[in-house]
């Protein structure tokens, strides 16, 4: 007797109308399947239900398809969605994976949701990497491992998974990136849309930034110009929100200034909007020449490429990971990473020869009937169907079902009442209860530790409810500062007056260490340029330094400033002298029975071997680093 049929799937991922690529797929796979495979049109009782993962507070207006949302930085939101998963009516879940769009360092608040589900799951990958760290290697090999199948949309990425992540090759399937399904045609009628009818049209699509190589298309422009003057380039695609927040859009103001300097502004358009993938298929369907010239060699899929493919536009592109399947057996041309001399030739001999250009044309366009998305979602439906299969015979087997694995994990970091205890100075010093007591105004101590706190939260899980704050805190740093002697006051009373001319030891050695750790891990490259102001006329006044702690502080603060300036050989030099007075506490007081720099334990103990460990990472001292860790064996035992 044939196992019952799965009859419902939900899907894991980002979604529309949140403008990001995998949200589309995931619409367009979502939508394929329920019509393809459970012939019902998605949103109506949802064969097909989607988990929304979002990267804001308050979301988006989804449709009735989304059943279930999750805030990205939430490890608690991750757990309740696997509790209503294992308590709904789907069948299968299917988990569209890109490290960025879950919490988590690497993503990994992600395992949290699949380590507790009790349902069968496939993965779509979406990046593989083919040198990943240590954090990006775990976190894909924990979330392969808790699935019946793995997904890629390229050979290389299933020879990848095999050979650098152990994946079994049996559990990986090769299903290629759907497409929509338009037909061939000549790409005059699409033009006037666009304002470019009768002129040769190049298109390139995508966020904007700098790894899209739009400099080395503008460049190969400007050779290919002079002899195709009617030649309409268009860039289209909204300016990345990355690089948008960090220098507004000061990068496509560069692209088009550099149109101007080769004299090709009038060949080049800048389309500064995000559109759906119905209009891209407009432009590509418009344009003669496709061209992604983008600079990371391990770009493992790229959705736009495969819809210009769909489209049958003559593709030209850097010879990126995804780029060489798509555009093998004559499907398009691949020139080198930065070899402007031969995207030009290509762009010249495109434009020249069209019967040339019409083959590439109508090669793609076979080539993507494969990759449609009712054929794209009969090969899911089969996957789904054997992965359901495979686990209902492993339930058998087993004679009980598989119960979620228990992971004891701590719970997320609630920032309430920082939030409430700060206001636009600063961070208040004391609370009665719940409340702030601005009896006690602000000090320089508190606010570099909640600048450490709140740079840390931005780093590791890009949480940008709290960049206002951030702000609010280095603002006082930056106020406290005494450009003259290089140090900092400490204590400021409510009314915003300060209560001494220069702060404790310990004020200087917190603040030399938030501003350390900022310029190694910074949100934006104002606030580094600020700290890196700051830490250098803080360091200079840094040598008089003698208190136990500060010195700690001290060192850590250098140790985070040179994962950035490696070579600053004046901040080493402070390093050593601080670590070697440390290291005299340490030989002045301890013994076999008592390890420990003072007669007595009293705060910030834990700092202590921790500035000796990365001090012996810093020196490769091996001798150091087991001091720090016997000191804080002994921290512990006691």
């Amino acid at each position: 007797m044939n196992p019952p049929t799965p009859k419902s799937l939900a899907m894991i991922a980002s979604y529309v109308p949140r403008r990001c690529g995998i949200a589309i797929f995931t619409h367009d796979l979502a939508t394929a399947i329920s019509t393809t495979v459970f012939d019902r049109p998605i949103g109506e009782a949802p064969k097909v239900g989607i988990i929304a993962v979002n990267d804001r507070e308050d979301g988006y207006a989804y449709g009735p398809e989304v059943v279930h949302t999750i805030r990205e930085h939430s490890k608690e939101e991750f757990r309740r969605a696997a509790d209503f998963l294992n308590n709904s009516k789907f069948d299968a879940v299917c988990v569209q994976h890109e490290y960025g769009i879950f919490g988590g360092s690497d993503g990994s608040y992600l395992l949290e949701l699949t380590d507790r589900l009790s349902k069968p799951l496939i993965t779509v990958l979406h990046t593989v990497l083919g040198d990943p760290d240590d954090g990006q290697r775990e976190v894909l090999h924990r979330l392969c491992d808790r699935c019946g199948a793995v997904v890629v949309m390229a050979d290389r990425a299933r020879r990848m998974l095999a050979e650098v992540y152990g994946v079994p090759s049996d559990k990986i399937r090769l299903i290629p990136h759907g497409v929509p399904d338009v037909p061939f045609g000549d790409t005059e009628p699409f033009k006037g849309r666009f304002e470019v009818a009768g002129r040769p049209m190049i298109l390139t699509f995508g966020l904007l930034g700098p790894g899209k190589g739009i400099e080395m298309m503008l460049d190969a422009l400007g050779k290919v110009a002079p002899s195709h003057p009617d030649v309409a380039y268009i860039v289209l695609g909204a300016t990345h929100p990355t690089v948008k927040r960090e220098s507004g859009e000061s990068y496509r103001l560069s692209l088009e200034k550099r149109a101007v300097q080769l004299g090709i502004e009038d060949n080049v358009l800048f389309h500064n909007r995000y559109v759906s993938y119905e209009d891209l298929c407009e432009y590509l369907r418009a344009a003669d020449i496709y061209v992604t010239p983008y600079r990371n060699r391990e770009q493992i899929v790229s959705g736009t490429l495969a819809y210009a493919v769909a489209c049958g536009t003559a593709i030209i592109s850097t010879p990126y990971w995804f780029a060489q399947e798509m555009l093998a057996d004559e499907r398009g041309l691949l020139v080198d990473f930065n070899d402007v001399d031969g995207l030009a030739a290509g762009l010249q001999r495109l434009l020249t020869n069209d019967v040339e250009r019409n083959r590439f044309r109508r090669s793609a366009y076979d080539f993507g009937r494969n990759m449609i998305w009712s054929r794209v979602a009969e090969q899911f439906a089969d996957l789904l169907h054997g992965v359901c299969d495979a686990y209902r015979r492993r339930e058998a087997d087993v004679g009980v079902r598989p119960r979620p694995a228990l992971r004891l994990s701590l719970p997320d970091a609630r920032f309430d009442h920082l939030y409430r205890m700060s206001d636009d100075t600063g961070l208040l010093q004391h609370a009665h209860h719940a409340t702030p007591d601005r009896r006690h105004g602000y000090c320089s101590d508190d606010n570099a530790r909640a600048l450490i706190v709140t740079a840390m939260q931005y780093t590791l899980f890009h949480d940008e409810g709290v960049l206002p704050y951030f702000e609010t805190y280095l603002s006082f740093l930056h106020y406290a500062h005494v450009e003259e002697t290089g140090r900092f006051r400490n204590f400021m009373s409510y009314d915003r007056c300060w209560q001494e001319d220069d702060g404790s030891d310990d004020s200087q050695g917190r603040a030399l260490w938030a501003l350390g750790y900022v310029v190694a891990h910074p949100p934006d490259h104002p606030a580094r340029e600020l700290c890196n102001k700051l830490f250098e006329r803080a360091a200079t006044a840094f040598e008089s330094i003698r208190f136990p702690r500060s010195i700690v502080f001290g060192i850590l603060g250098c140790y985070y400033y040179l994962r950035h300036h490696p070579d600053a050989g004046h901040i080493v030099k402070l390093m050593r002298r601080l670590t070697d007075r440390l290291v005299g506490l340490f030989e002045k007081n301890s013994s076999t029975e008592w390890p420990w720099l003072e007669d007595i334990v009293t705060y910030e103990n834990g700092r202590i071997p921790q500035a000796l460990i990365l001090a012996g990472i810093q020196f490769h001292d091996e001798p150091l680093i087991e001091r720090g860790l016997s000191a804080l064996d002994w921290l512990l035992s006691v």
